[in-house]
């Protein structure tokens, strides 16, 4: 079946010729070529694209965050000029519900509305105001009930069916530990609810074709994921869904979940005529899952020498209204609960709840970013109860090669913990605050203050974290590379389904082929579902899985060239490689014969699939299994201002140390680490959704804060090249692990500066000025 022609704008959305010469590849800092258009704005996102004859889709979400639906009425909404459908859940022909793991979210609500903001009916029009004014015009009948909002009041009702997954990890005695220990210290803490904040909204445009079957441009992190839910709401095979990457205006997770992928569709195939959904902020925040809010109860027992000899643990995570990753994520947090230290006695009960609130799944760090704050809070507070400095407590206790973890698993590969903290701990610390730049001091600049009350505070943190998918799955990612002449000039093209959501994947693979093959020209094609699945863009997965993939196939293209050229020019093959467009001797440096001239018109082409070392599911009662084919660690140290008389907060200086195993561009890898920092920088001092009796009260970027520029502090990245035993190049996954530690860090630097508490993140004002109002400390 041949798909229909891309809408204009013709050119790709993500794919692009990346052109550039032998600096560019593995380890070189090559640019990347959506790099230029984005900052232009020429870069076409997923909302950029519109087709002649296209119309718009829009969605009526409910106001209630739990409804019972007596009745639905679209009679004025069909009967307003220039709508040709109204849809709800009776229109939906294939499966009703959705989801990634456990299908239970409604296409279209029907009998019950469980969070504010879930979809009850959609309508195409031939403008969007149109669209919106039928919206008005659709009649529901509510019978609004009480909301459950509490996430401990869902989990006492054992007959309710609201937790989601109990995890237990049981590791040693760890209640003979504690009595054994000398100290004992036992903290709360709370993480509010972060949104992943991504700047291009959801959107999506989906084209019918006349035999039925339909093609969806979307934004997506795992394309044929999407593709398996789609196809089985609409009630087609999954050929009949064709799937193309559309521009990726960020992700970090909350692209894992459906959003208008399946209404779009339904409206397609309804009118047959091309429809776009485009969510405005407003309803983004309504449109995709956020990051767990947690309540962590910790307790650490250590001799007075520092040793942590057990820890105890307690995590509760709000899911929301329905499943998506919350059962996944809540494994995450508890596998993590005790940190990157070797601690020989180990209790962890982690709880997954569901509630009347917005839905929560995936979000970088998935689930880490929770237990890692809860740990590093506890490990100051253990420090001080010790009378011990706080990195030396880190140190002594860090975990290495040959730990066994909580799970029953020992680490292996690197695990550099102690270089890492070393590493910050004798970085020279910024200038103190003084002199008259108003800018150097927390809220100098509206002017407030000339330094009274402004107090320094330095903090540490360590996080650790798997990488890639755990648990006995047997994850993989496929690419298919073809080596030609074009235009007189060897071209290599690289087809794979991985998403671009931002994090440099087309460099990566553009790279790989210029390595591998040597050759100049590299073609990345725009993914979609006709090529093999690579897997979800998440898990800190993508460079490692892909990555493997196309090198595998580069492998089996150069194979076959350097067969063919030693059969052509009577040489031993293995004096034989691949450089500068040509096939070379090893011994002379001479070239044996161009790839111009061993090709002609002729095409070398190969598939791989690459598959990671195997592991083993979880034990169900005991937590115990060897899950992951990798653990990856970061470590920061902030540098914080904090005036105390008003609670205001200057972040002074970020430091970092991050081993990233290879960095195959190391300019990216940077990149990475500051946006990831950036991000916990954000959940420690600014960034919570507001949810009140289950509404949400600051859907937009007016009133959920996120860093900016000005507030993002100078940045000290440290990479240490440690090369992972199992992985293409040594590399290790580096998206994810500096949101685990940048948060802790900042709001360990704050308590050093304040000597409070702090259990609670995002830290707001009021928070900081408990020392001067008569609050307590610890």
């Amino acid at each position: 079946m041949t798909a229909p022609a891309a809408p204009s704008p013709a050119a790709p959305t993500t794919a692009a010729t990346v052109v550039g010469g032998q600096l560019d590849g593995v380890g070189e800092s090559a640019h990347r070529p959506d790099g230029v258009p984005k900052v232009r704005g020429d870069f076409a996102y997923s909302s950029d694209l519109h087709p002649e004859g296209v119309l718009w889709g829009a969605t009526l979400r409910s106001p209630h965050p739990h409804a019972r639906i007596r009745g639905i009425d679209t009679i004025g909404a069909l009967a307003t000029p220039g709508v040709l459908a109204v849809l709800t859940h009776e229109d939906v022909p294939g499966r009703k519900v959705y989801g990634m793991k456990v299908a239970d979210q409604p296409v279209l609500a029907w009998d019950e509305v469980r969070y504010e903001g879930e979809p009850v009916a959609i309508v195409a029009a031939d403008h969007p105001e149109t669209a919106r004014r039928a919206l008005s015009r659709i009649s529901v009948d509510y019978r609004v009930l009480p909301p459950l909002t509490e996430p401990e009041v869902a989990l006492a009702d054992p007959g309710g069916g609201h937790l989601l997954r109990h995890v237990k990890i049981r590791h040693g005695d760890v209640d003979r530990a504690m009595e054994e220990a000398d100290v004992v210290v036992a903290g709360e803490y709370r993480v509010g609810m972060q949104d992943p904040a991504f700047l291009g909204p959801e959107s999506g445009l989906a084209v019918p074709s006349d035999d039925g079957s339909v093609d969806l441009f979307v934004a997506s992190q795992h394309l044929h994921e999407d593709r398996d839910q789609i196809a089985a709401s609409l009630g087609l095979d999954a050929d009949d869904v064709r799937v193309t990457l559309g521009g990726v205006g960020g992700a970090f997770g909350g692209r894992e979940d459906l959003s208008v992928h399946i209404h779009t569709c339904l409206l397609a195939l309804r009118t047959r005529r091309p429809v776009k959904m485009s969510y405005g902020r407003e309803e983004s925040f309504f449109g995709h899952v956020h990051r767990h809010p947690a309540w962590i109860r910790i307790e650490h027992g250590a001799r007075w020498d520092g040793t942590i000899v057990g820890v105890r643990a307690r995590l509760l995570l709000d899911g929301g209204a329905y499943t998506s990753t919350s059962h996944i994520v809540i494994a995450n947090a508890s596998y993590f609960a005790a940190g990157a230290y070797d601690v020989p006695n180990v209790s962890i009960d982690g709880y997954a709840v569901s509630t009347n609130n917005p839905p929560c799944g995936a979000m970088r760090g998935f689930g880490a970013v929770q237990a890692c704050y809860a740990v590093e809070s506890n490990i100051d507070k253990l420090a001080r109860a010790l009378g011990a400095d706080p990195v030396d407590l880190r140190v002594r206790n860090a975990l290495r090669v040959g730990t066994i973890l909580p799970t029953g698993q020992a680490v292996d590969g690197p695990a550099p913990v102690r270089e890492l903290l070393e590493h910050l701990r004798h970085l020279p610390l910024p200038p103190e605050p003084g002199g008259t730049d108003l800018r150097m001091l927390p809220g100098g600049l509206g002017n407030v203050t000339h330094g009274e009350g402004v107090r320094r505070g330095v903090g540490y943190a360590v996080g650790m974290k798997a990488i890639g998918f755990s648990g006995g799955i047997d994850d993989s990612s496929t690419a298919r590379v073809t080596l030609a002449v074009v235009a007189g000039e060897p071209m290599v093209e690289v087809r794979t389904a991985a998403a671009e959501c931002g994090q440099g994947i087309v460099t990566i693979q553009a790279q790989i082929a210029r390595t591998e093959l040597g050759v100049d020209r590299v073609a990345v094609a725009q993914a979609d579902t006709s090529m093999a699945d690579a897997g979800s863009s998440s898990a800190s997965r993508q460079t490692w899985m892909t990555g493997g993939a196309v090198k595998g196939a580069c492998d089996a293209v150069r194979a076959e060239v350097l067969r063919r050229a030693a059969h052509r020019i009577e040489a031993p093959l293995e004096d034989l490689t691949m450089a500068g467009g040509a096939v070379v001797r090893r011994s002379s440096g001479q070239v044996g014969v161009t790839l111009h001239e061993l090709l002609g018109t002729d095409a070398v082409e190969a598939s791989f699939e690459y598959h990671h070392r195997k592991t083993v599911a979880i034990d169900p009662e005991s937590g115990q299994g060897d899950a992951h084919i990798a653990f990856a660690y970061a470590a920061h140290r902030a540098v914080v201002d904090v005036d105390t008389e008003l609670g205001l907060v200057r972040v002074v200086e970020m430091a970092t140390a991050q081993d990233v195993g290879k960095a195959l561009n190391p300019v990216a890898v940077e990149g990475q680490i500051e946006g990831g920092t950036a991000q916990g920088l954000g959940l420690a001092l600014l960034e919570e959704v507001q949810v009140v009796d289950g509404h949400v009260r600051n859907p937009s970027f007016t009133d959920y804060l996120i860093p900016t520029i000005l507030d993002m502090p100078p940045m000290r990245v440290q990479l240490f090249e440690l090369p992972h035993p199992d992985s293409p190049y040594g590399l290790n996954g580096v998206g994810e692990p500096p949101t685990l530690s940048s948060t802790p860090a900042i709001v360990n630097a704050l308590r050093h500066a304040t000597g409070l508490d702090l259990p609670r993140v995002p830290v707001r004002p009021e928070d900081l000025i408990a020392l001067t109002q008569g609050g307590s400390t610890p």
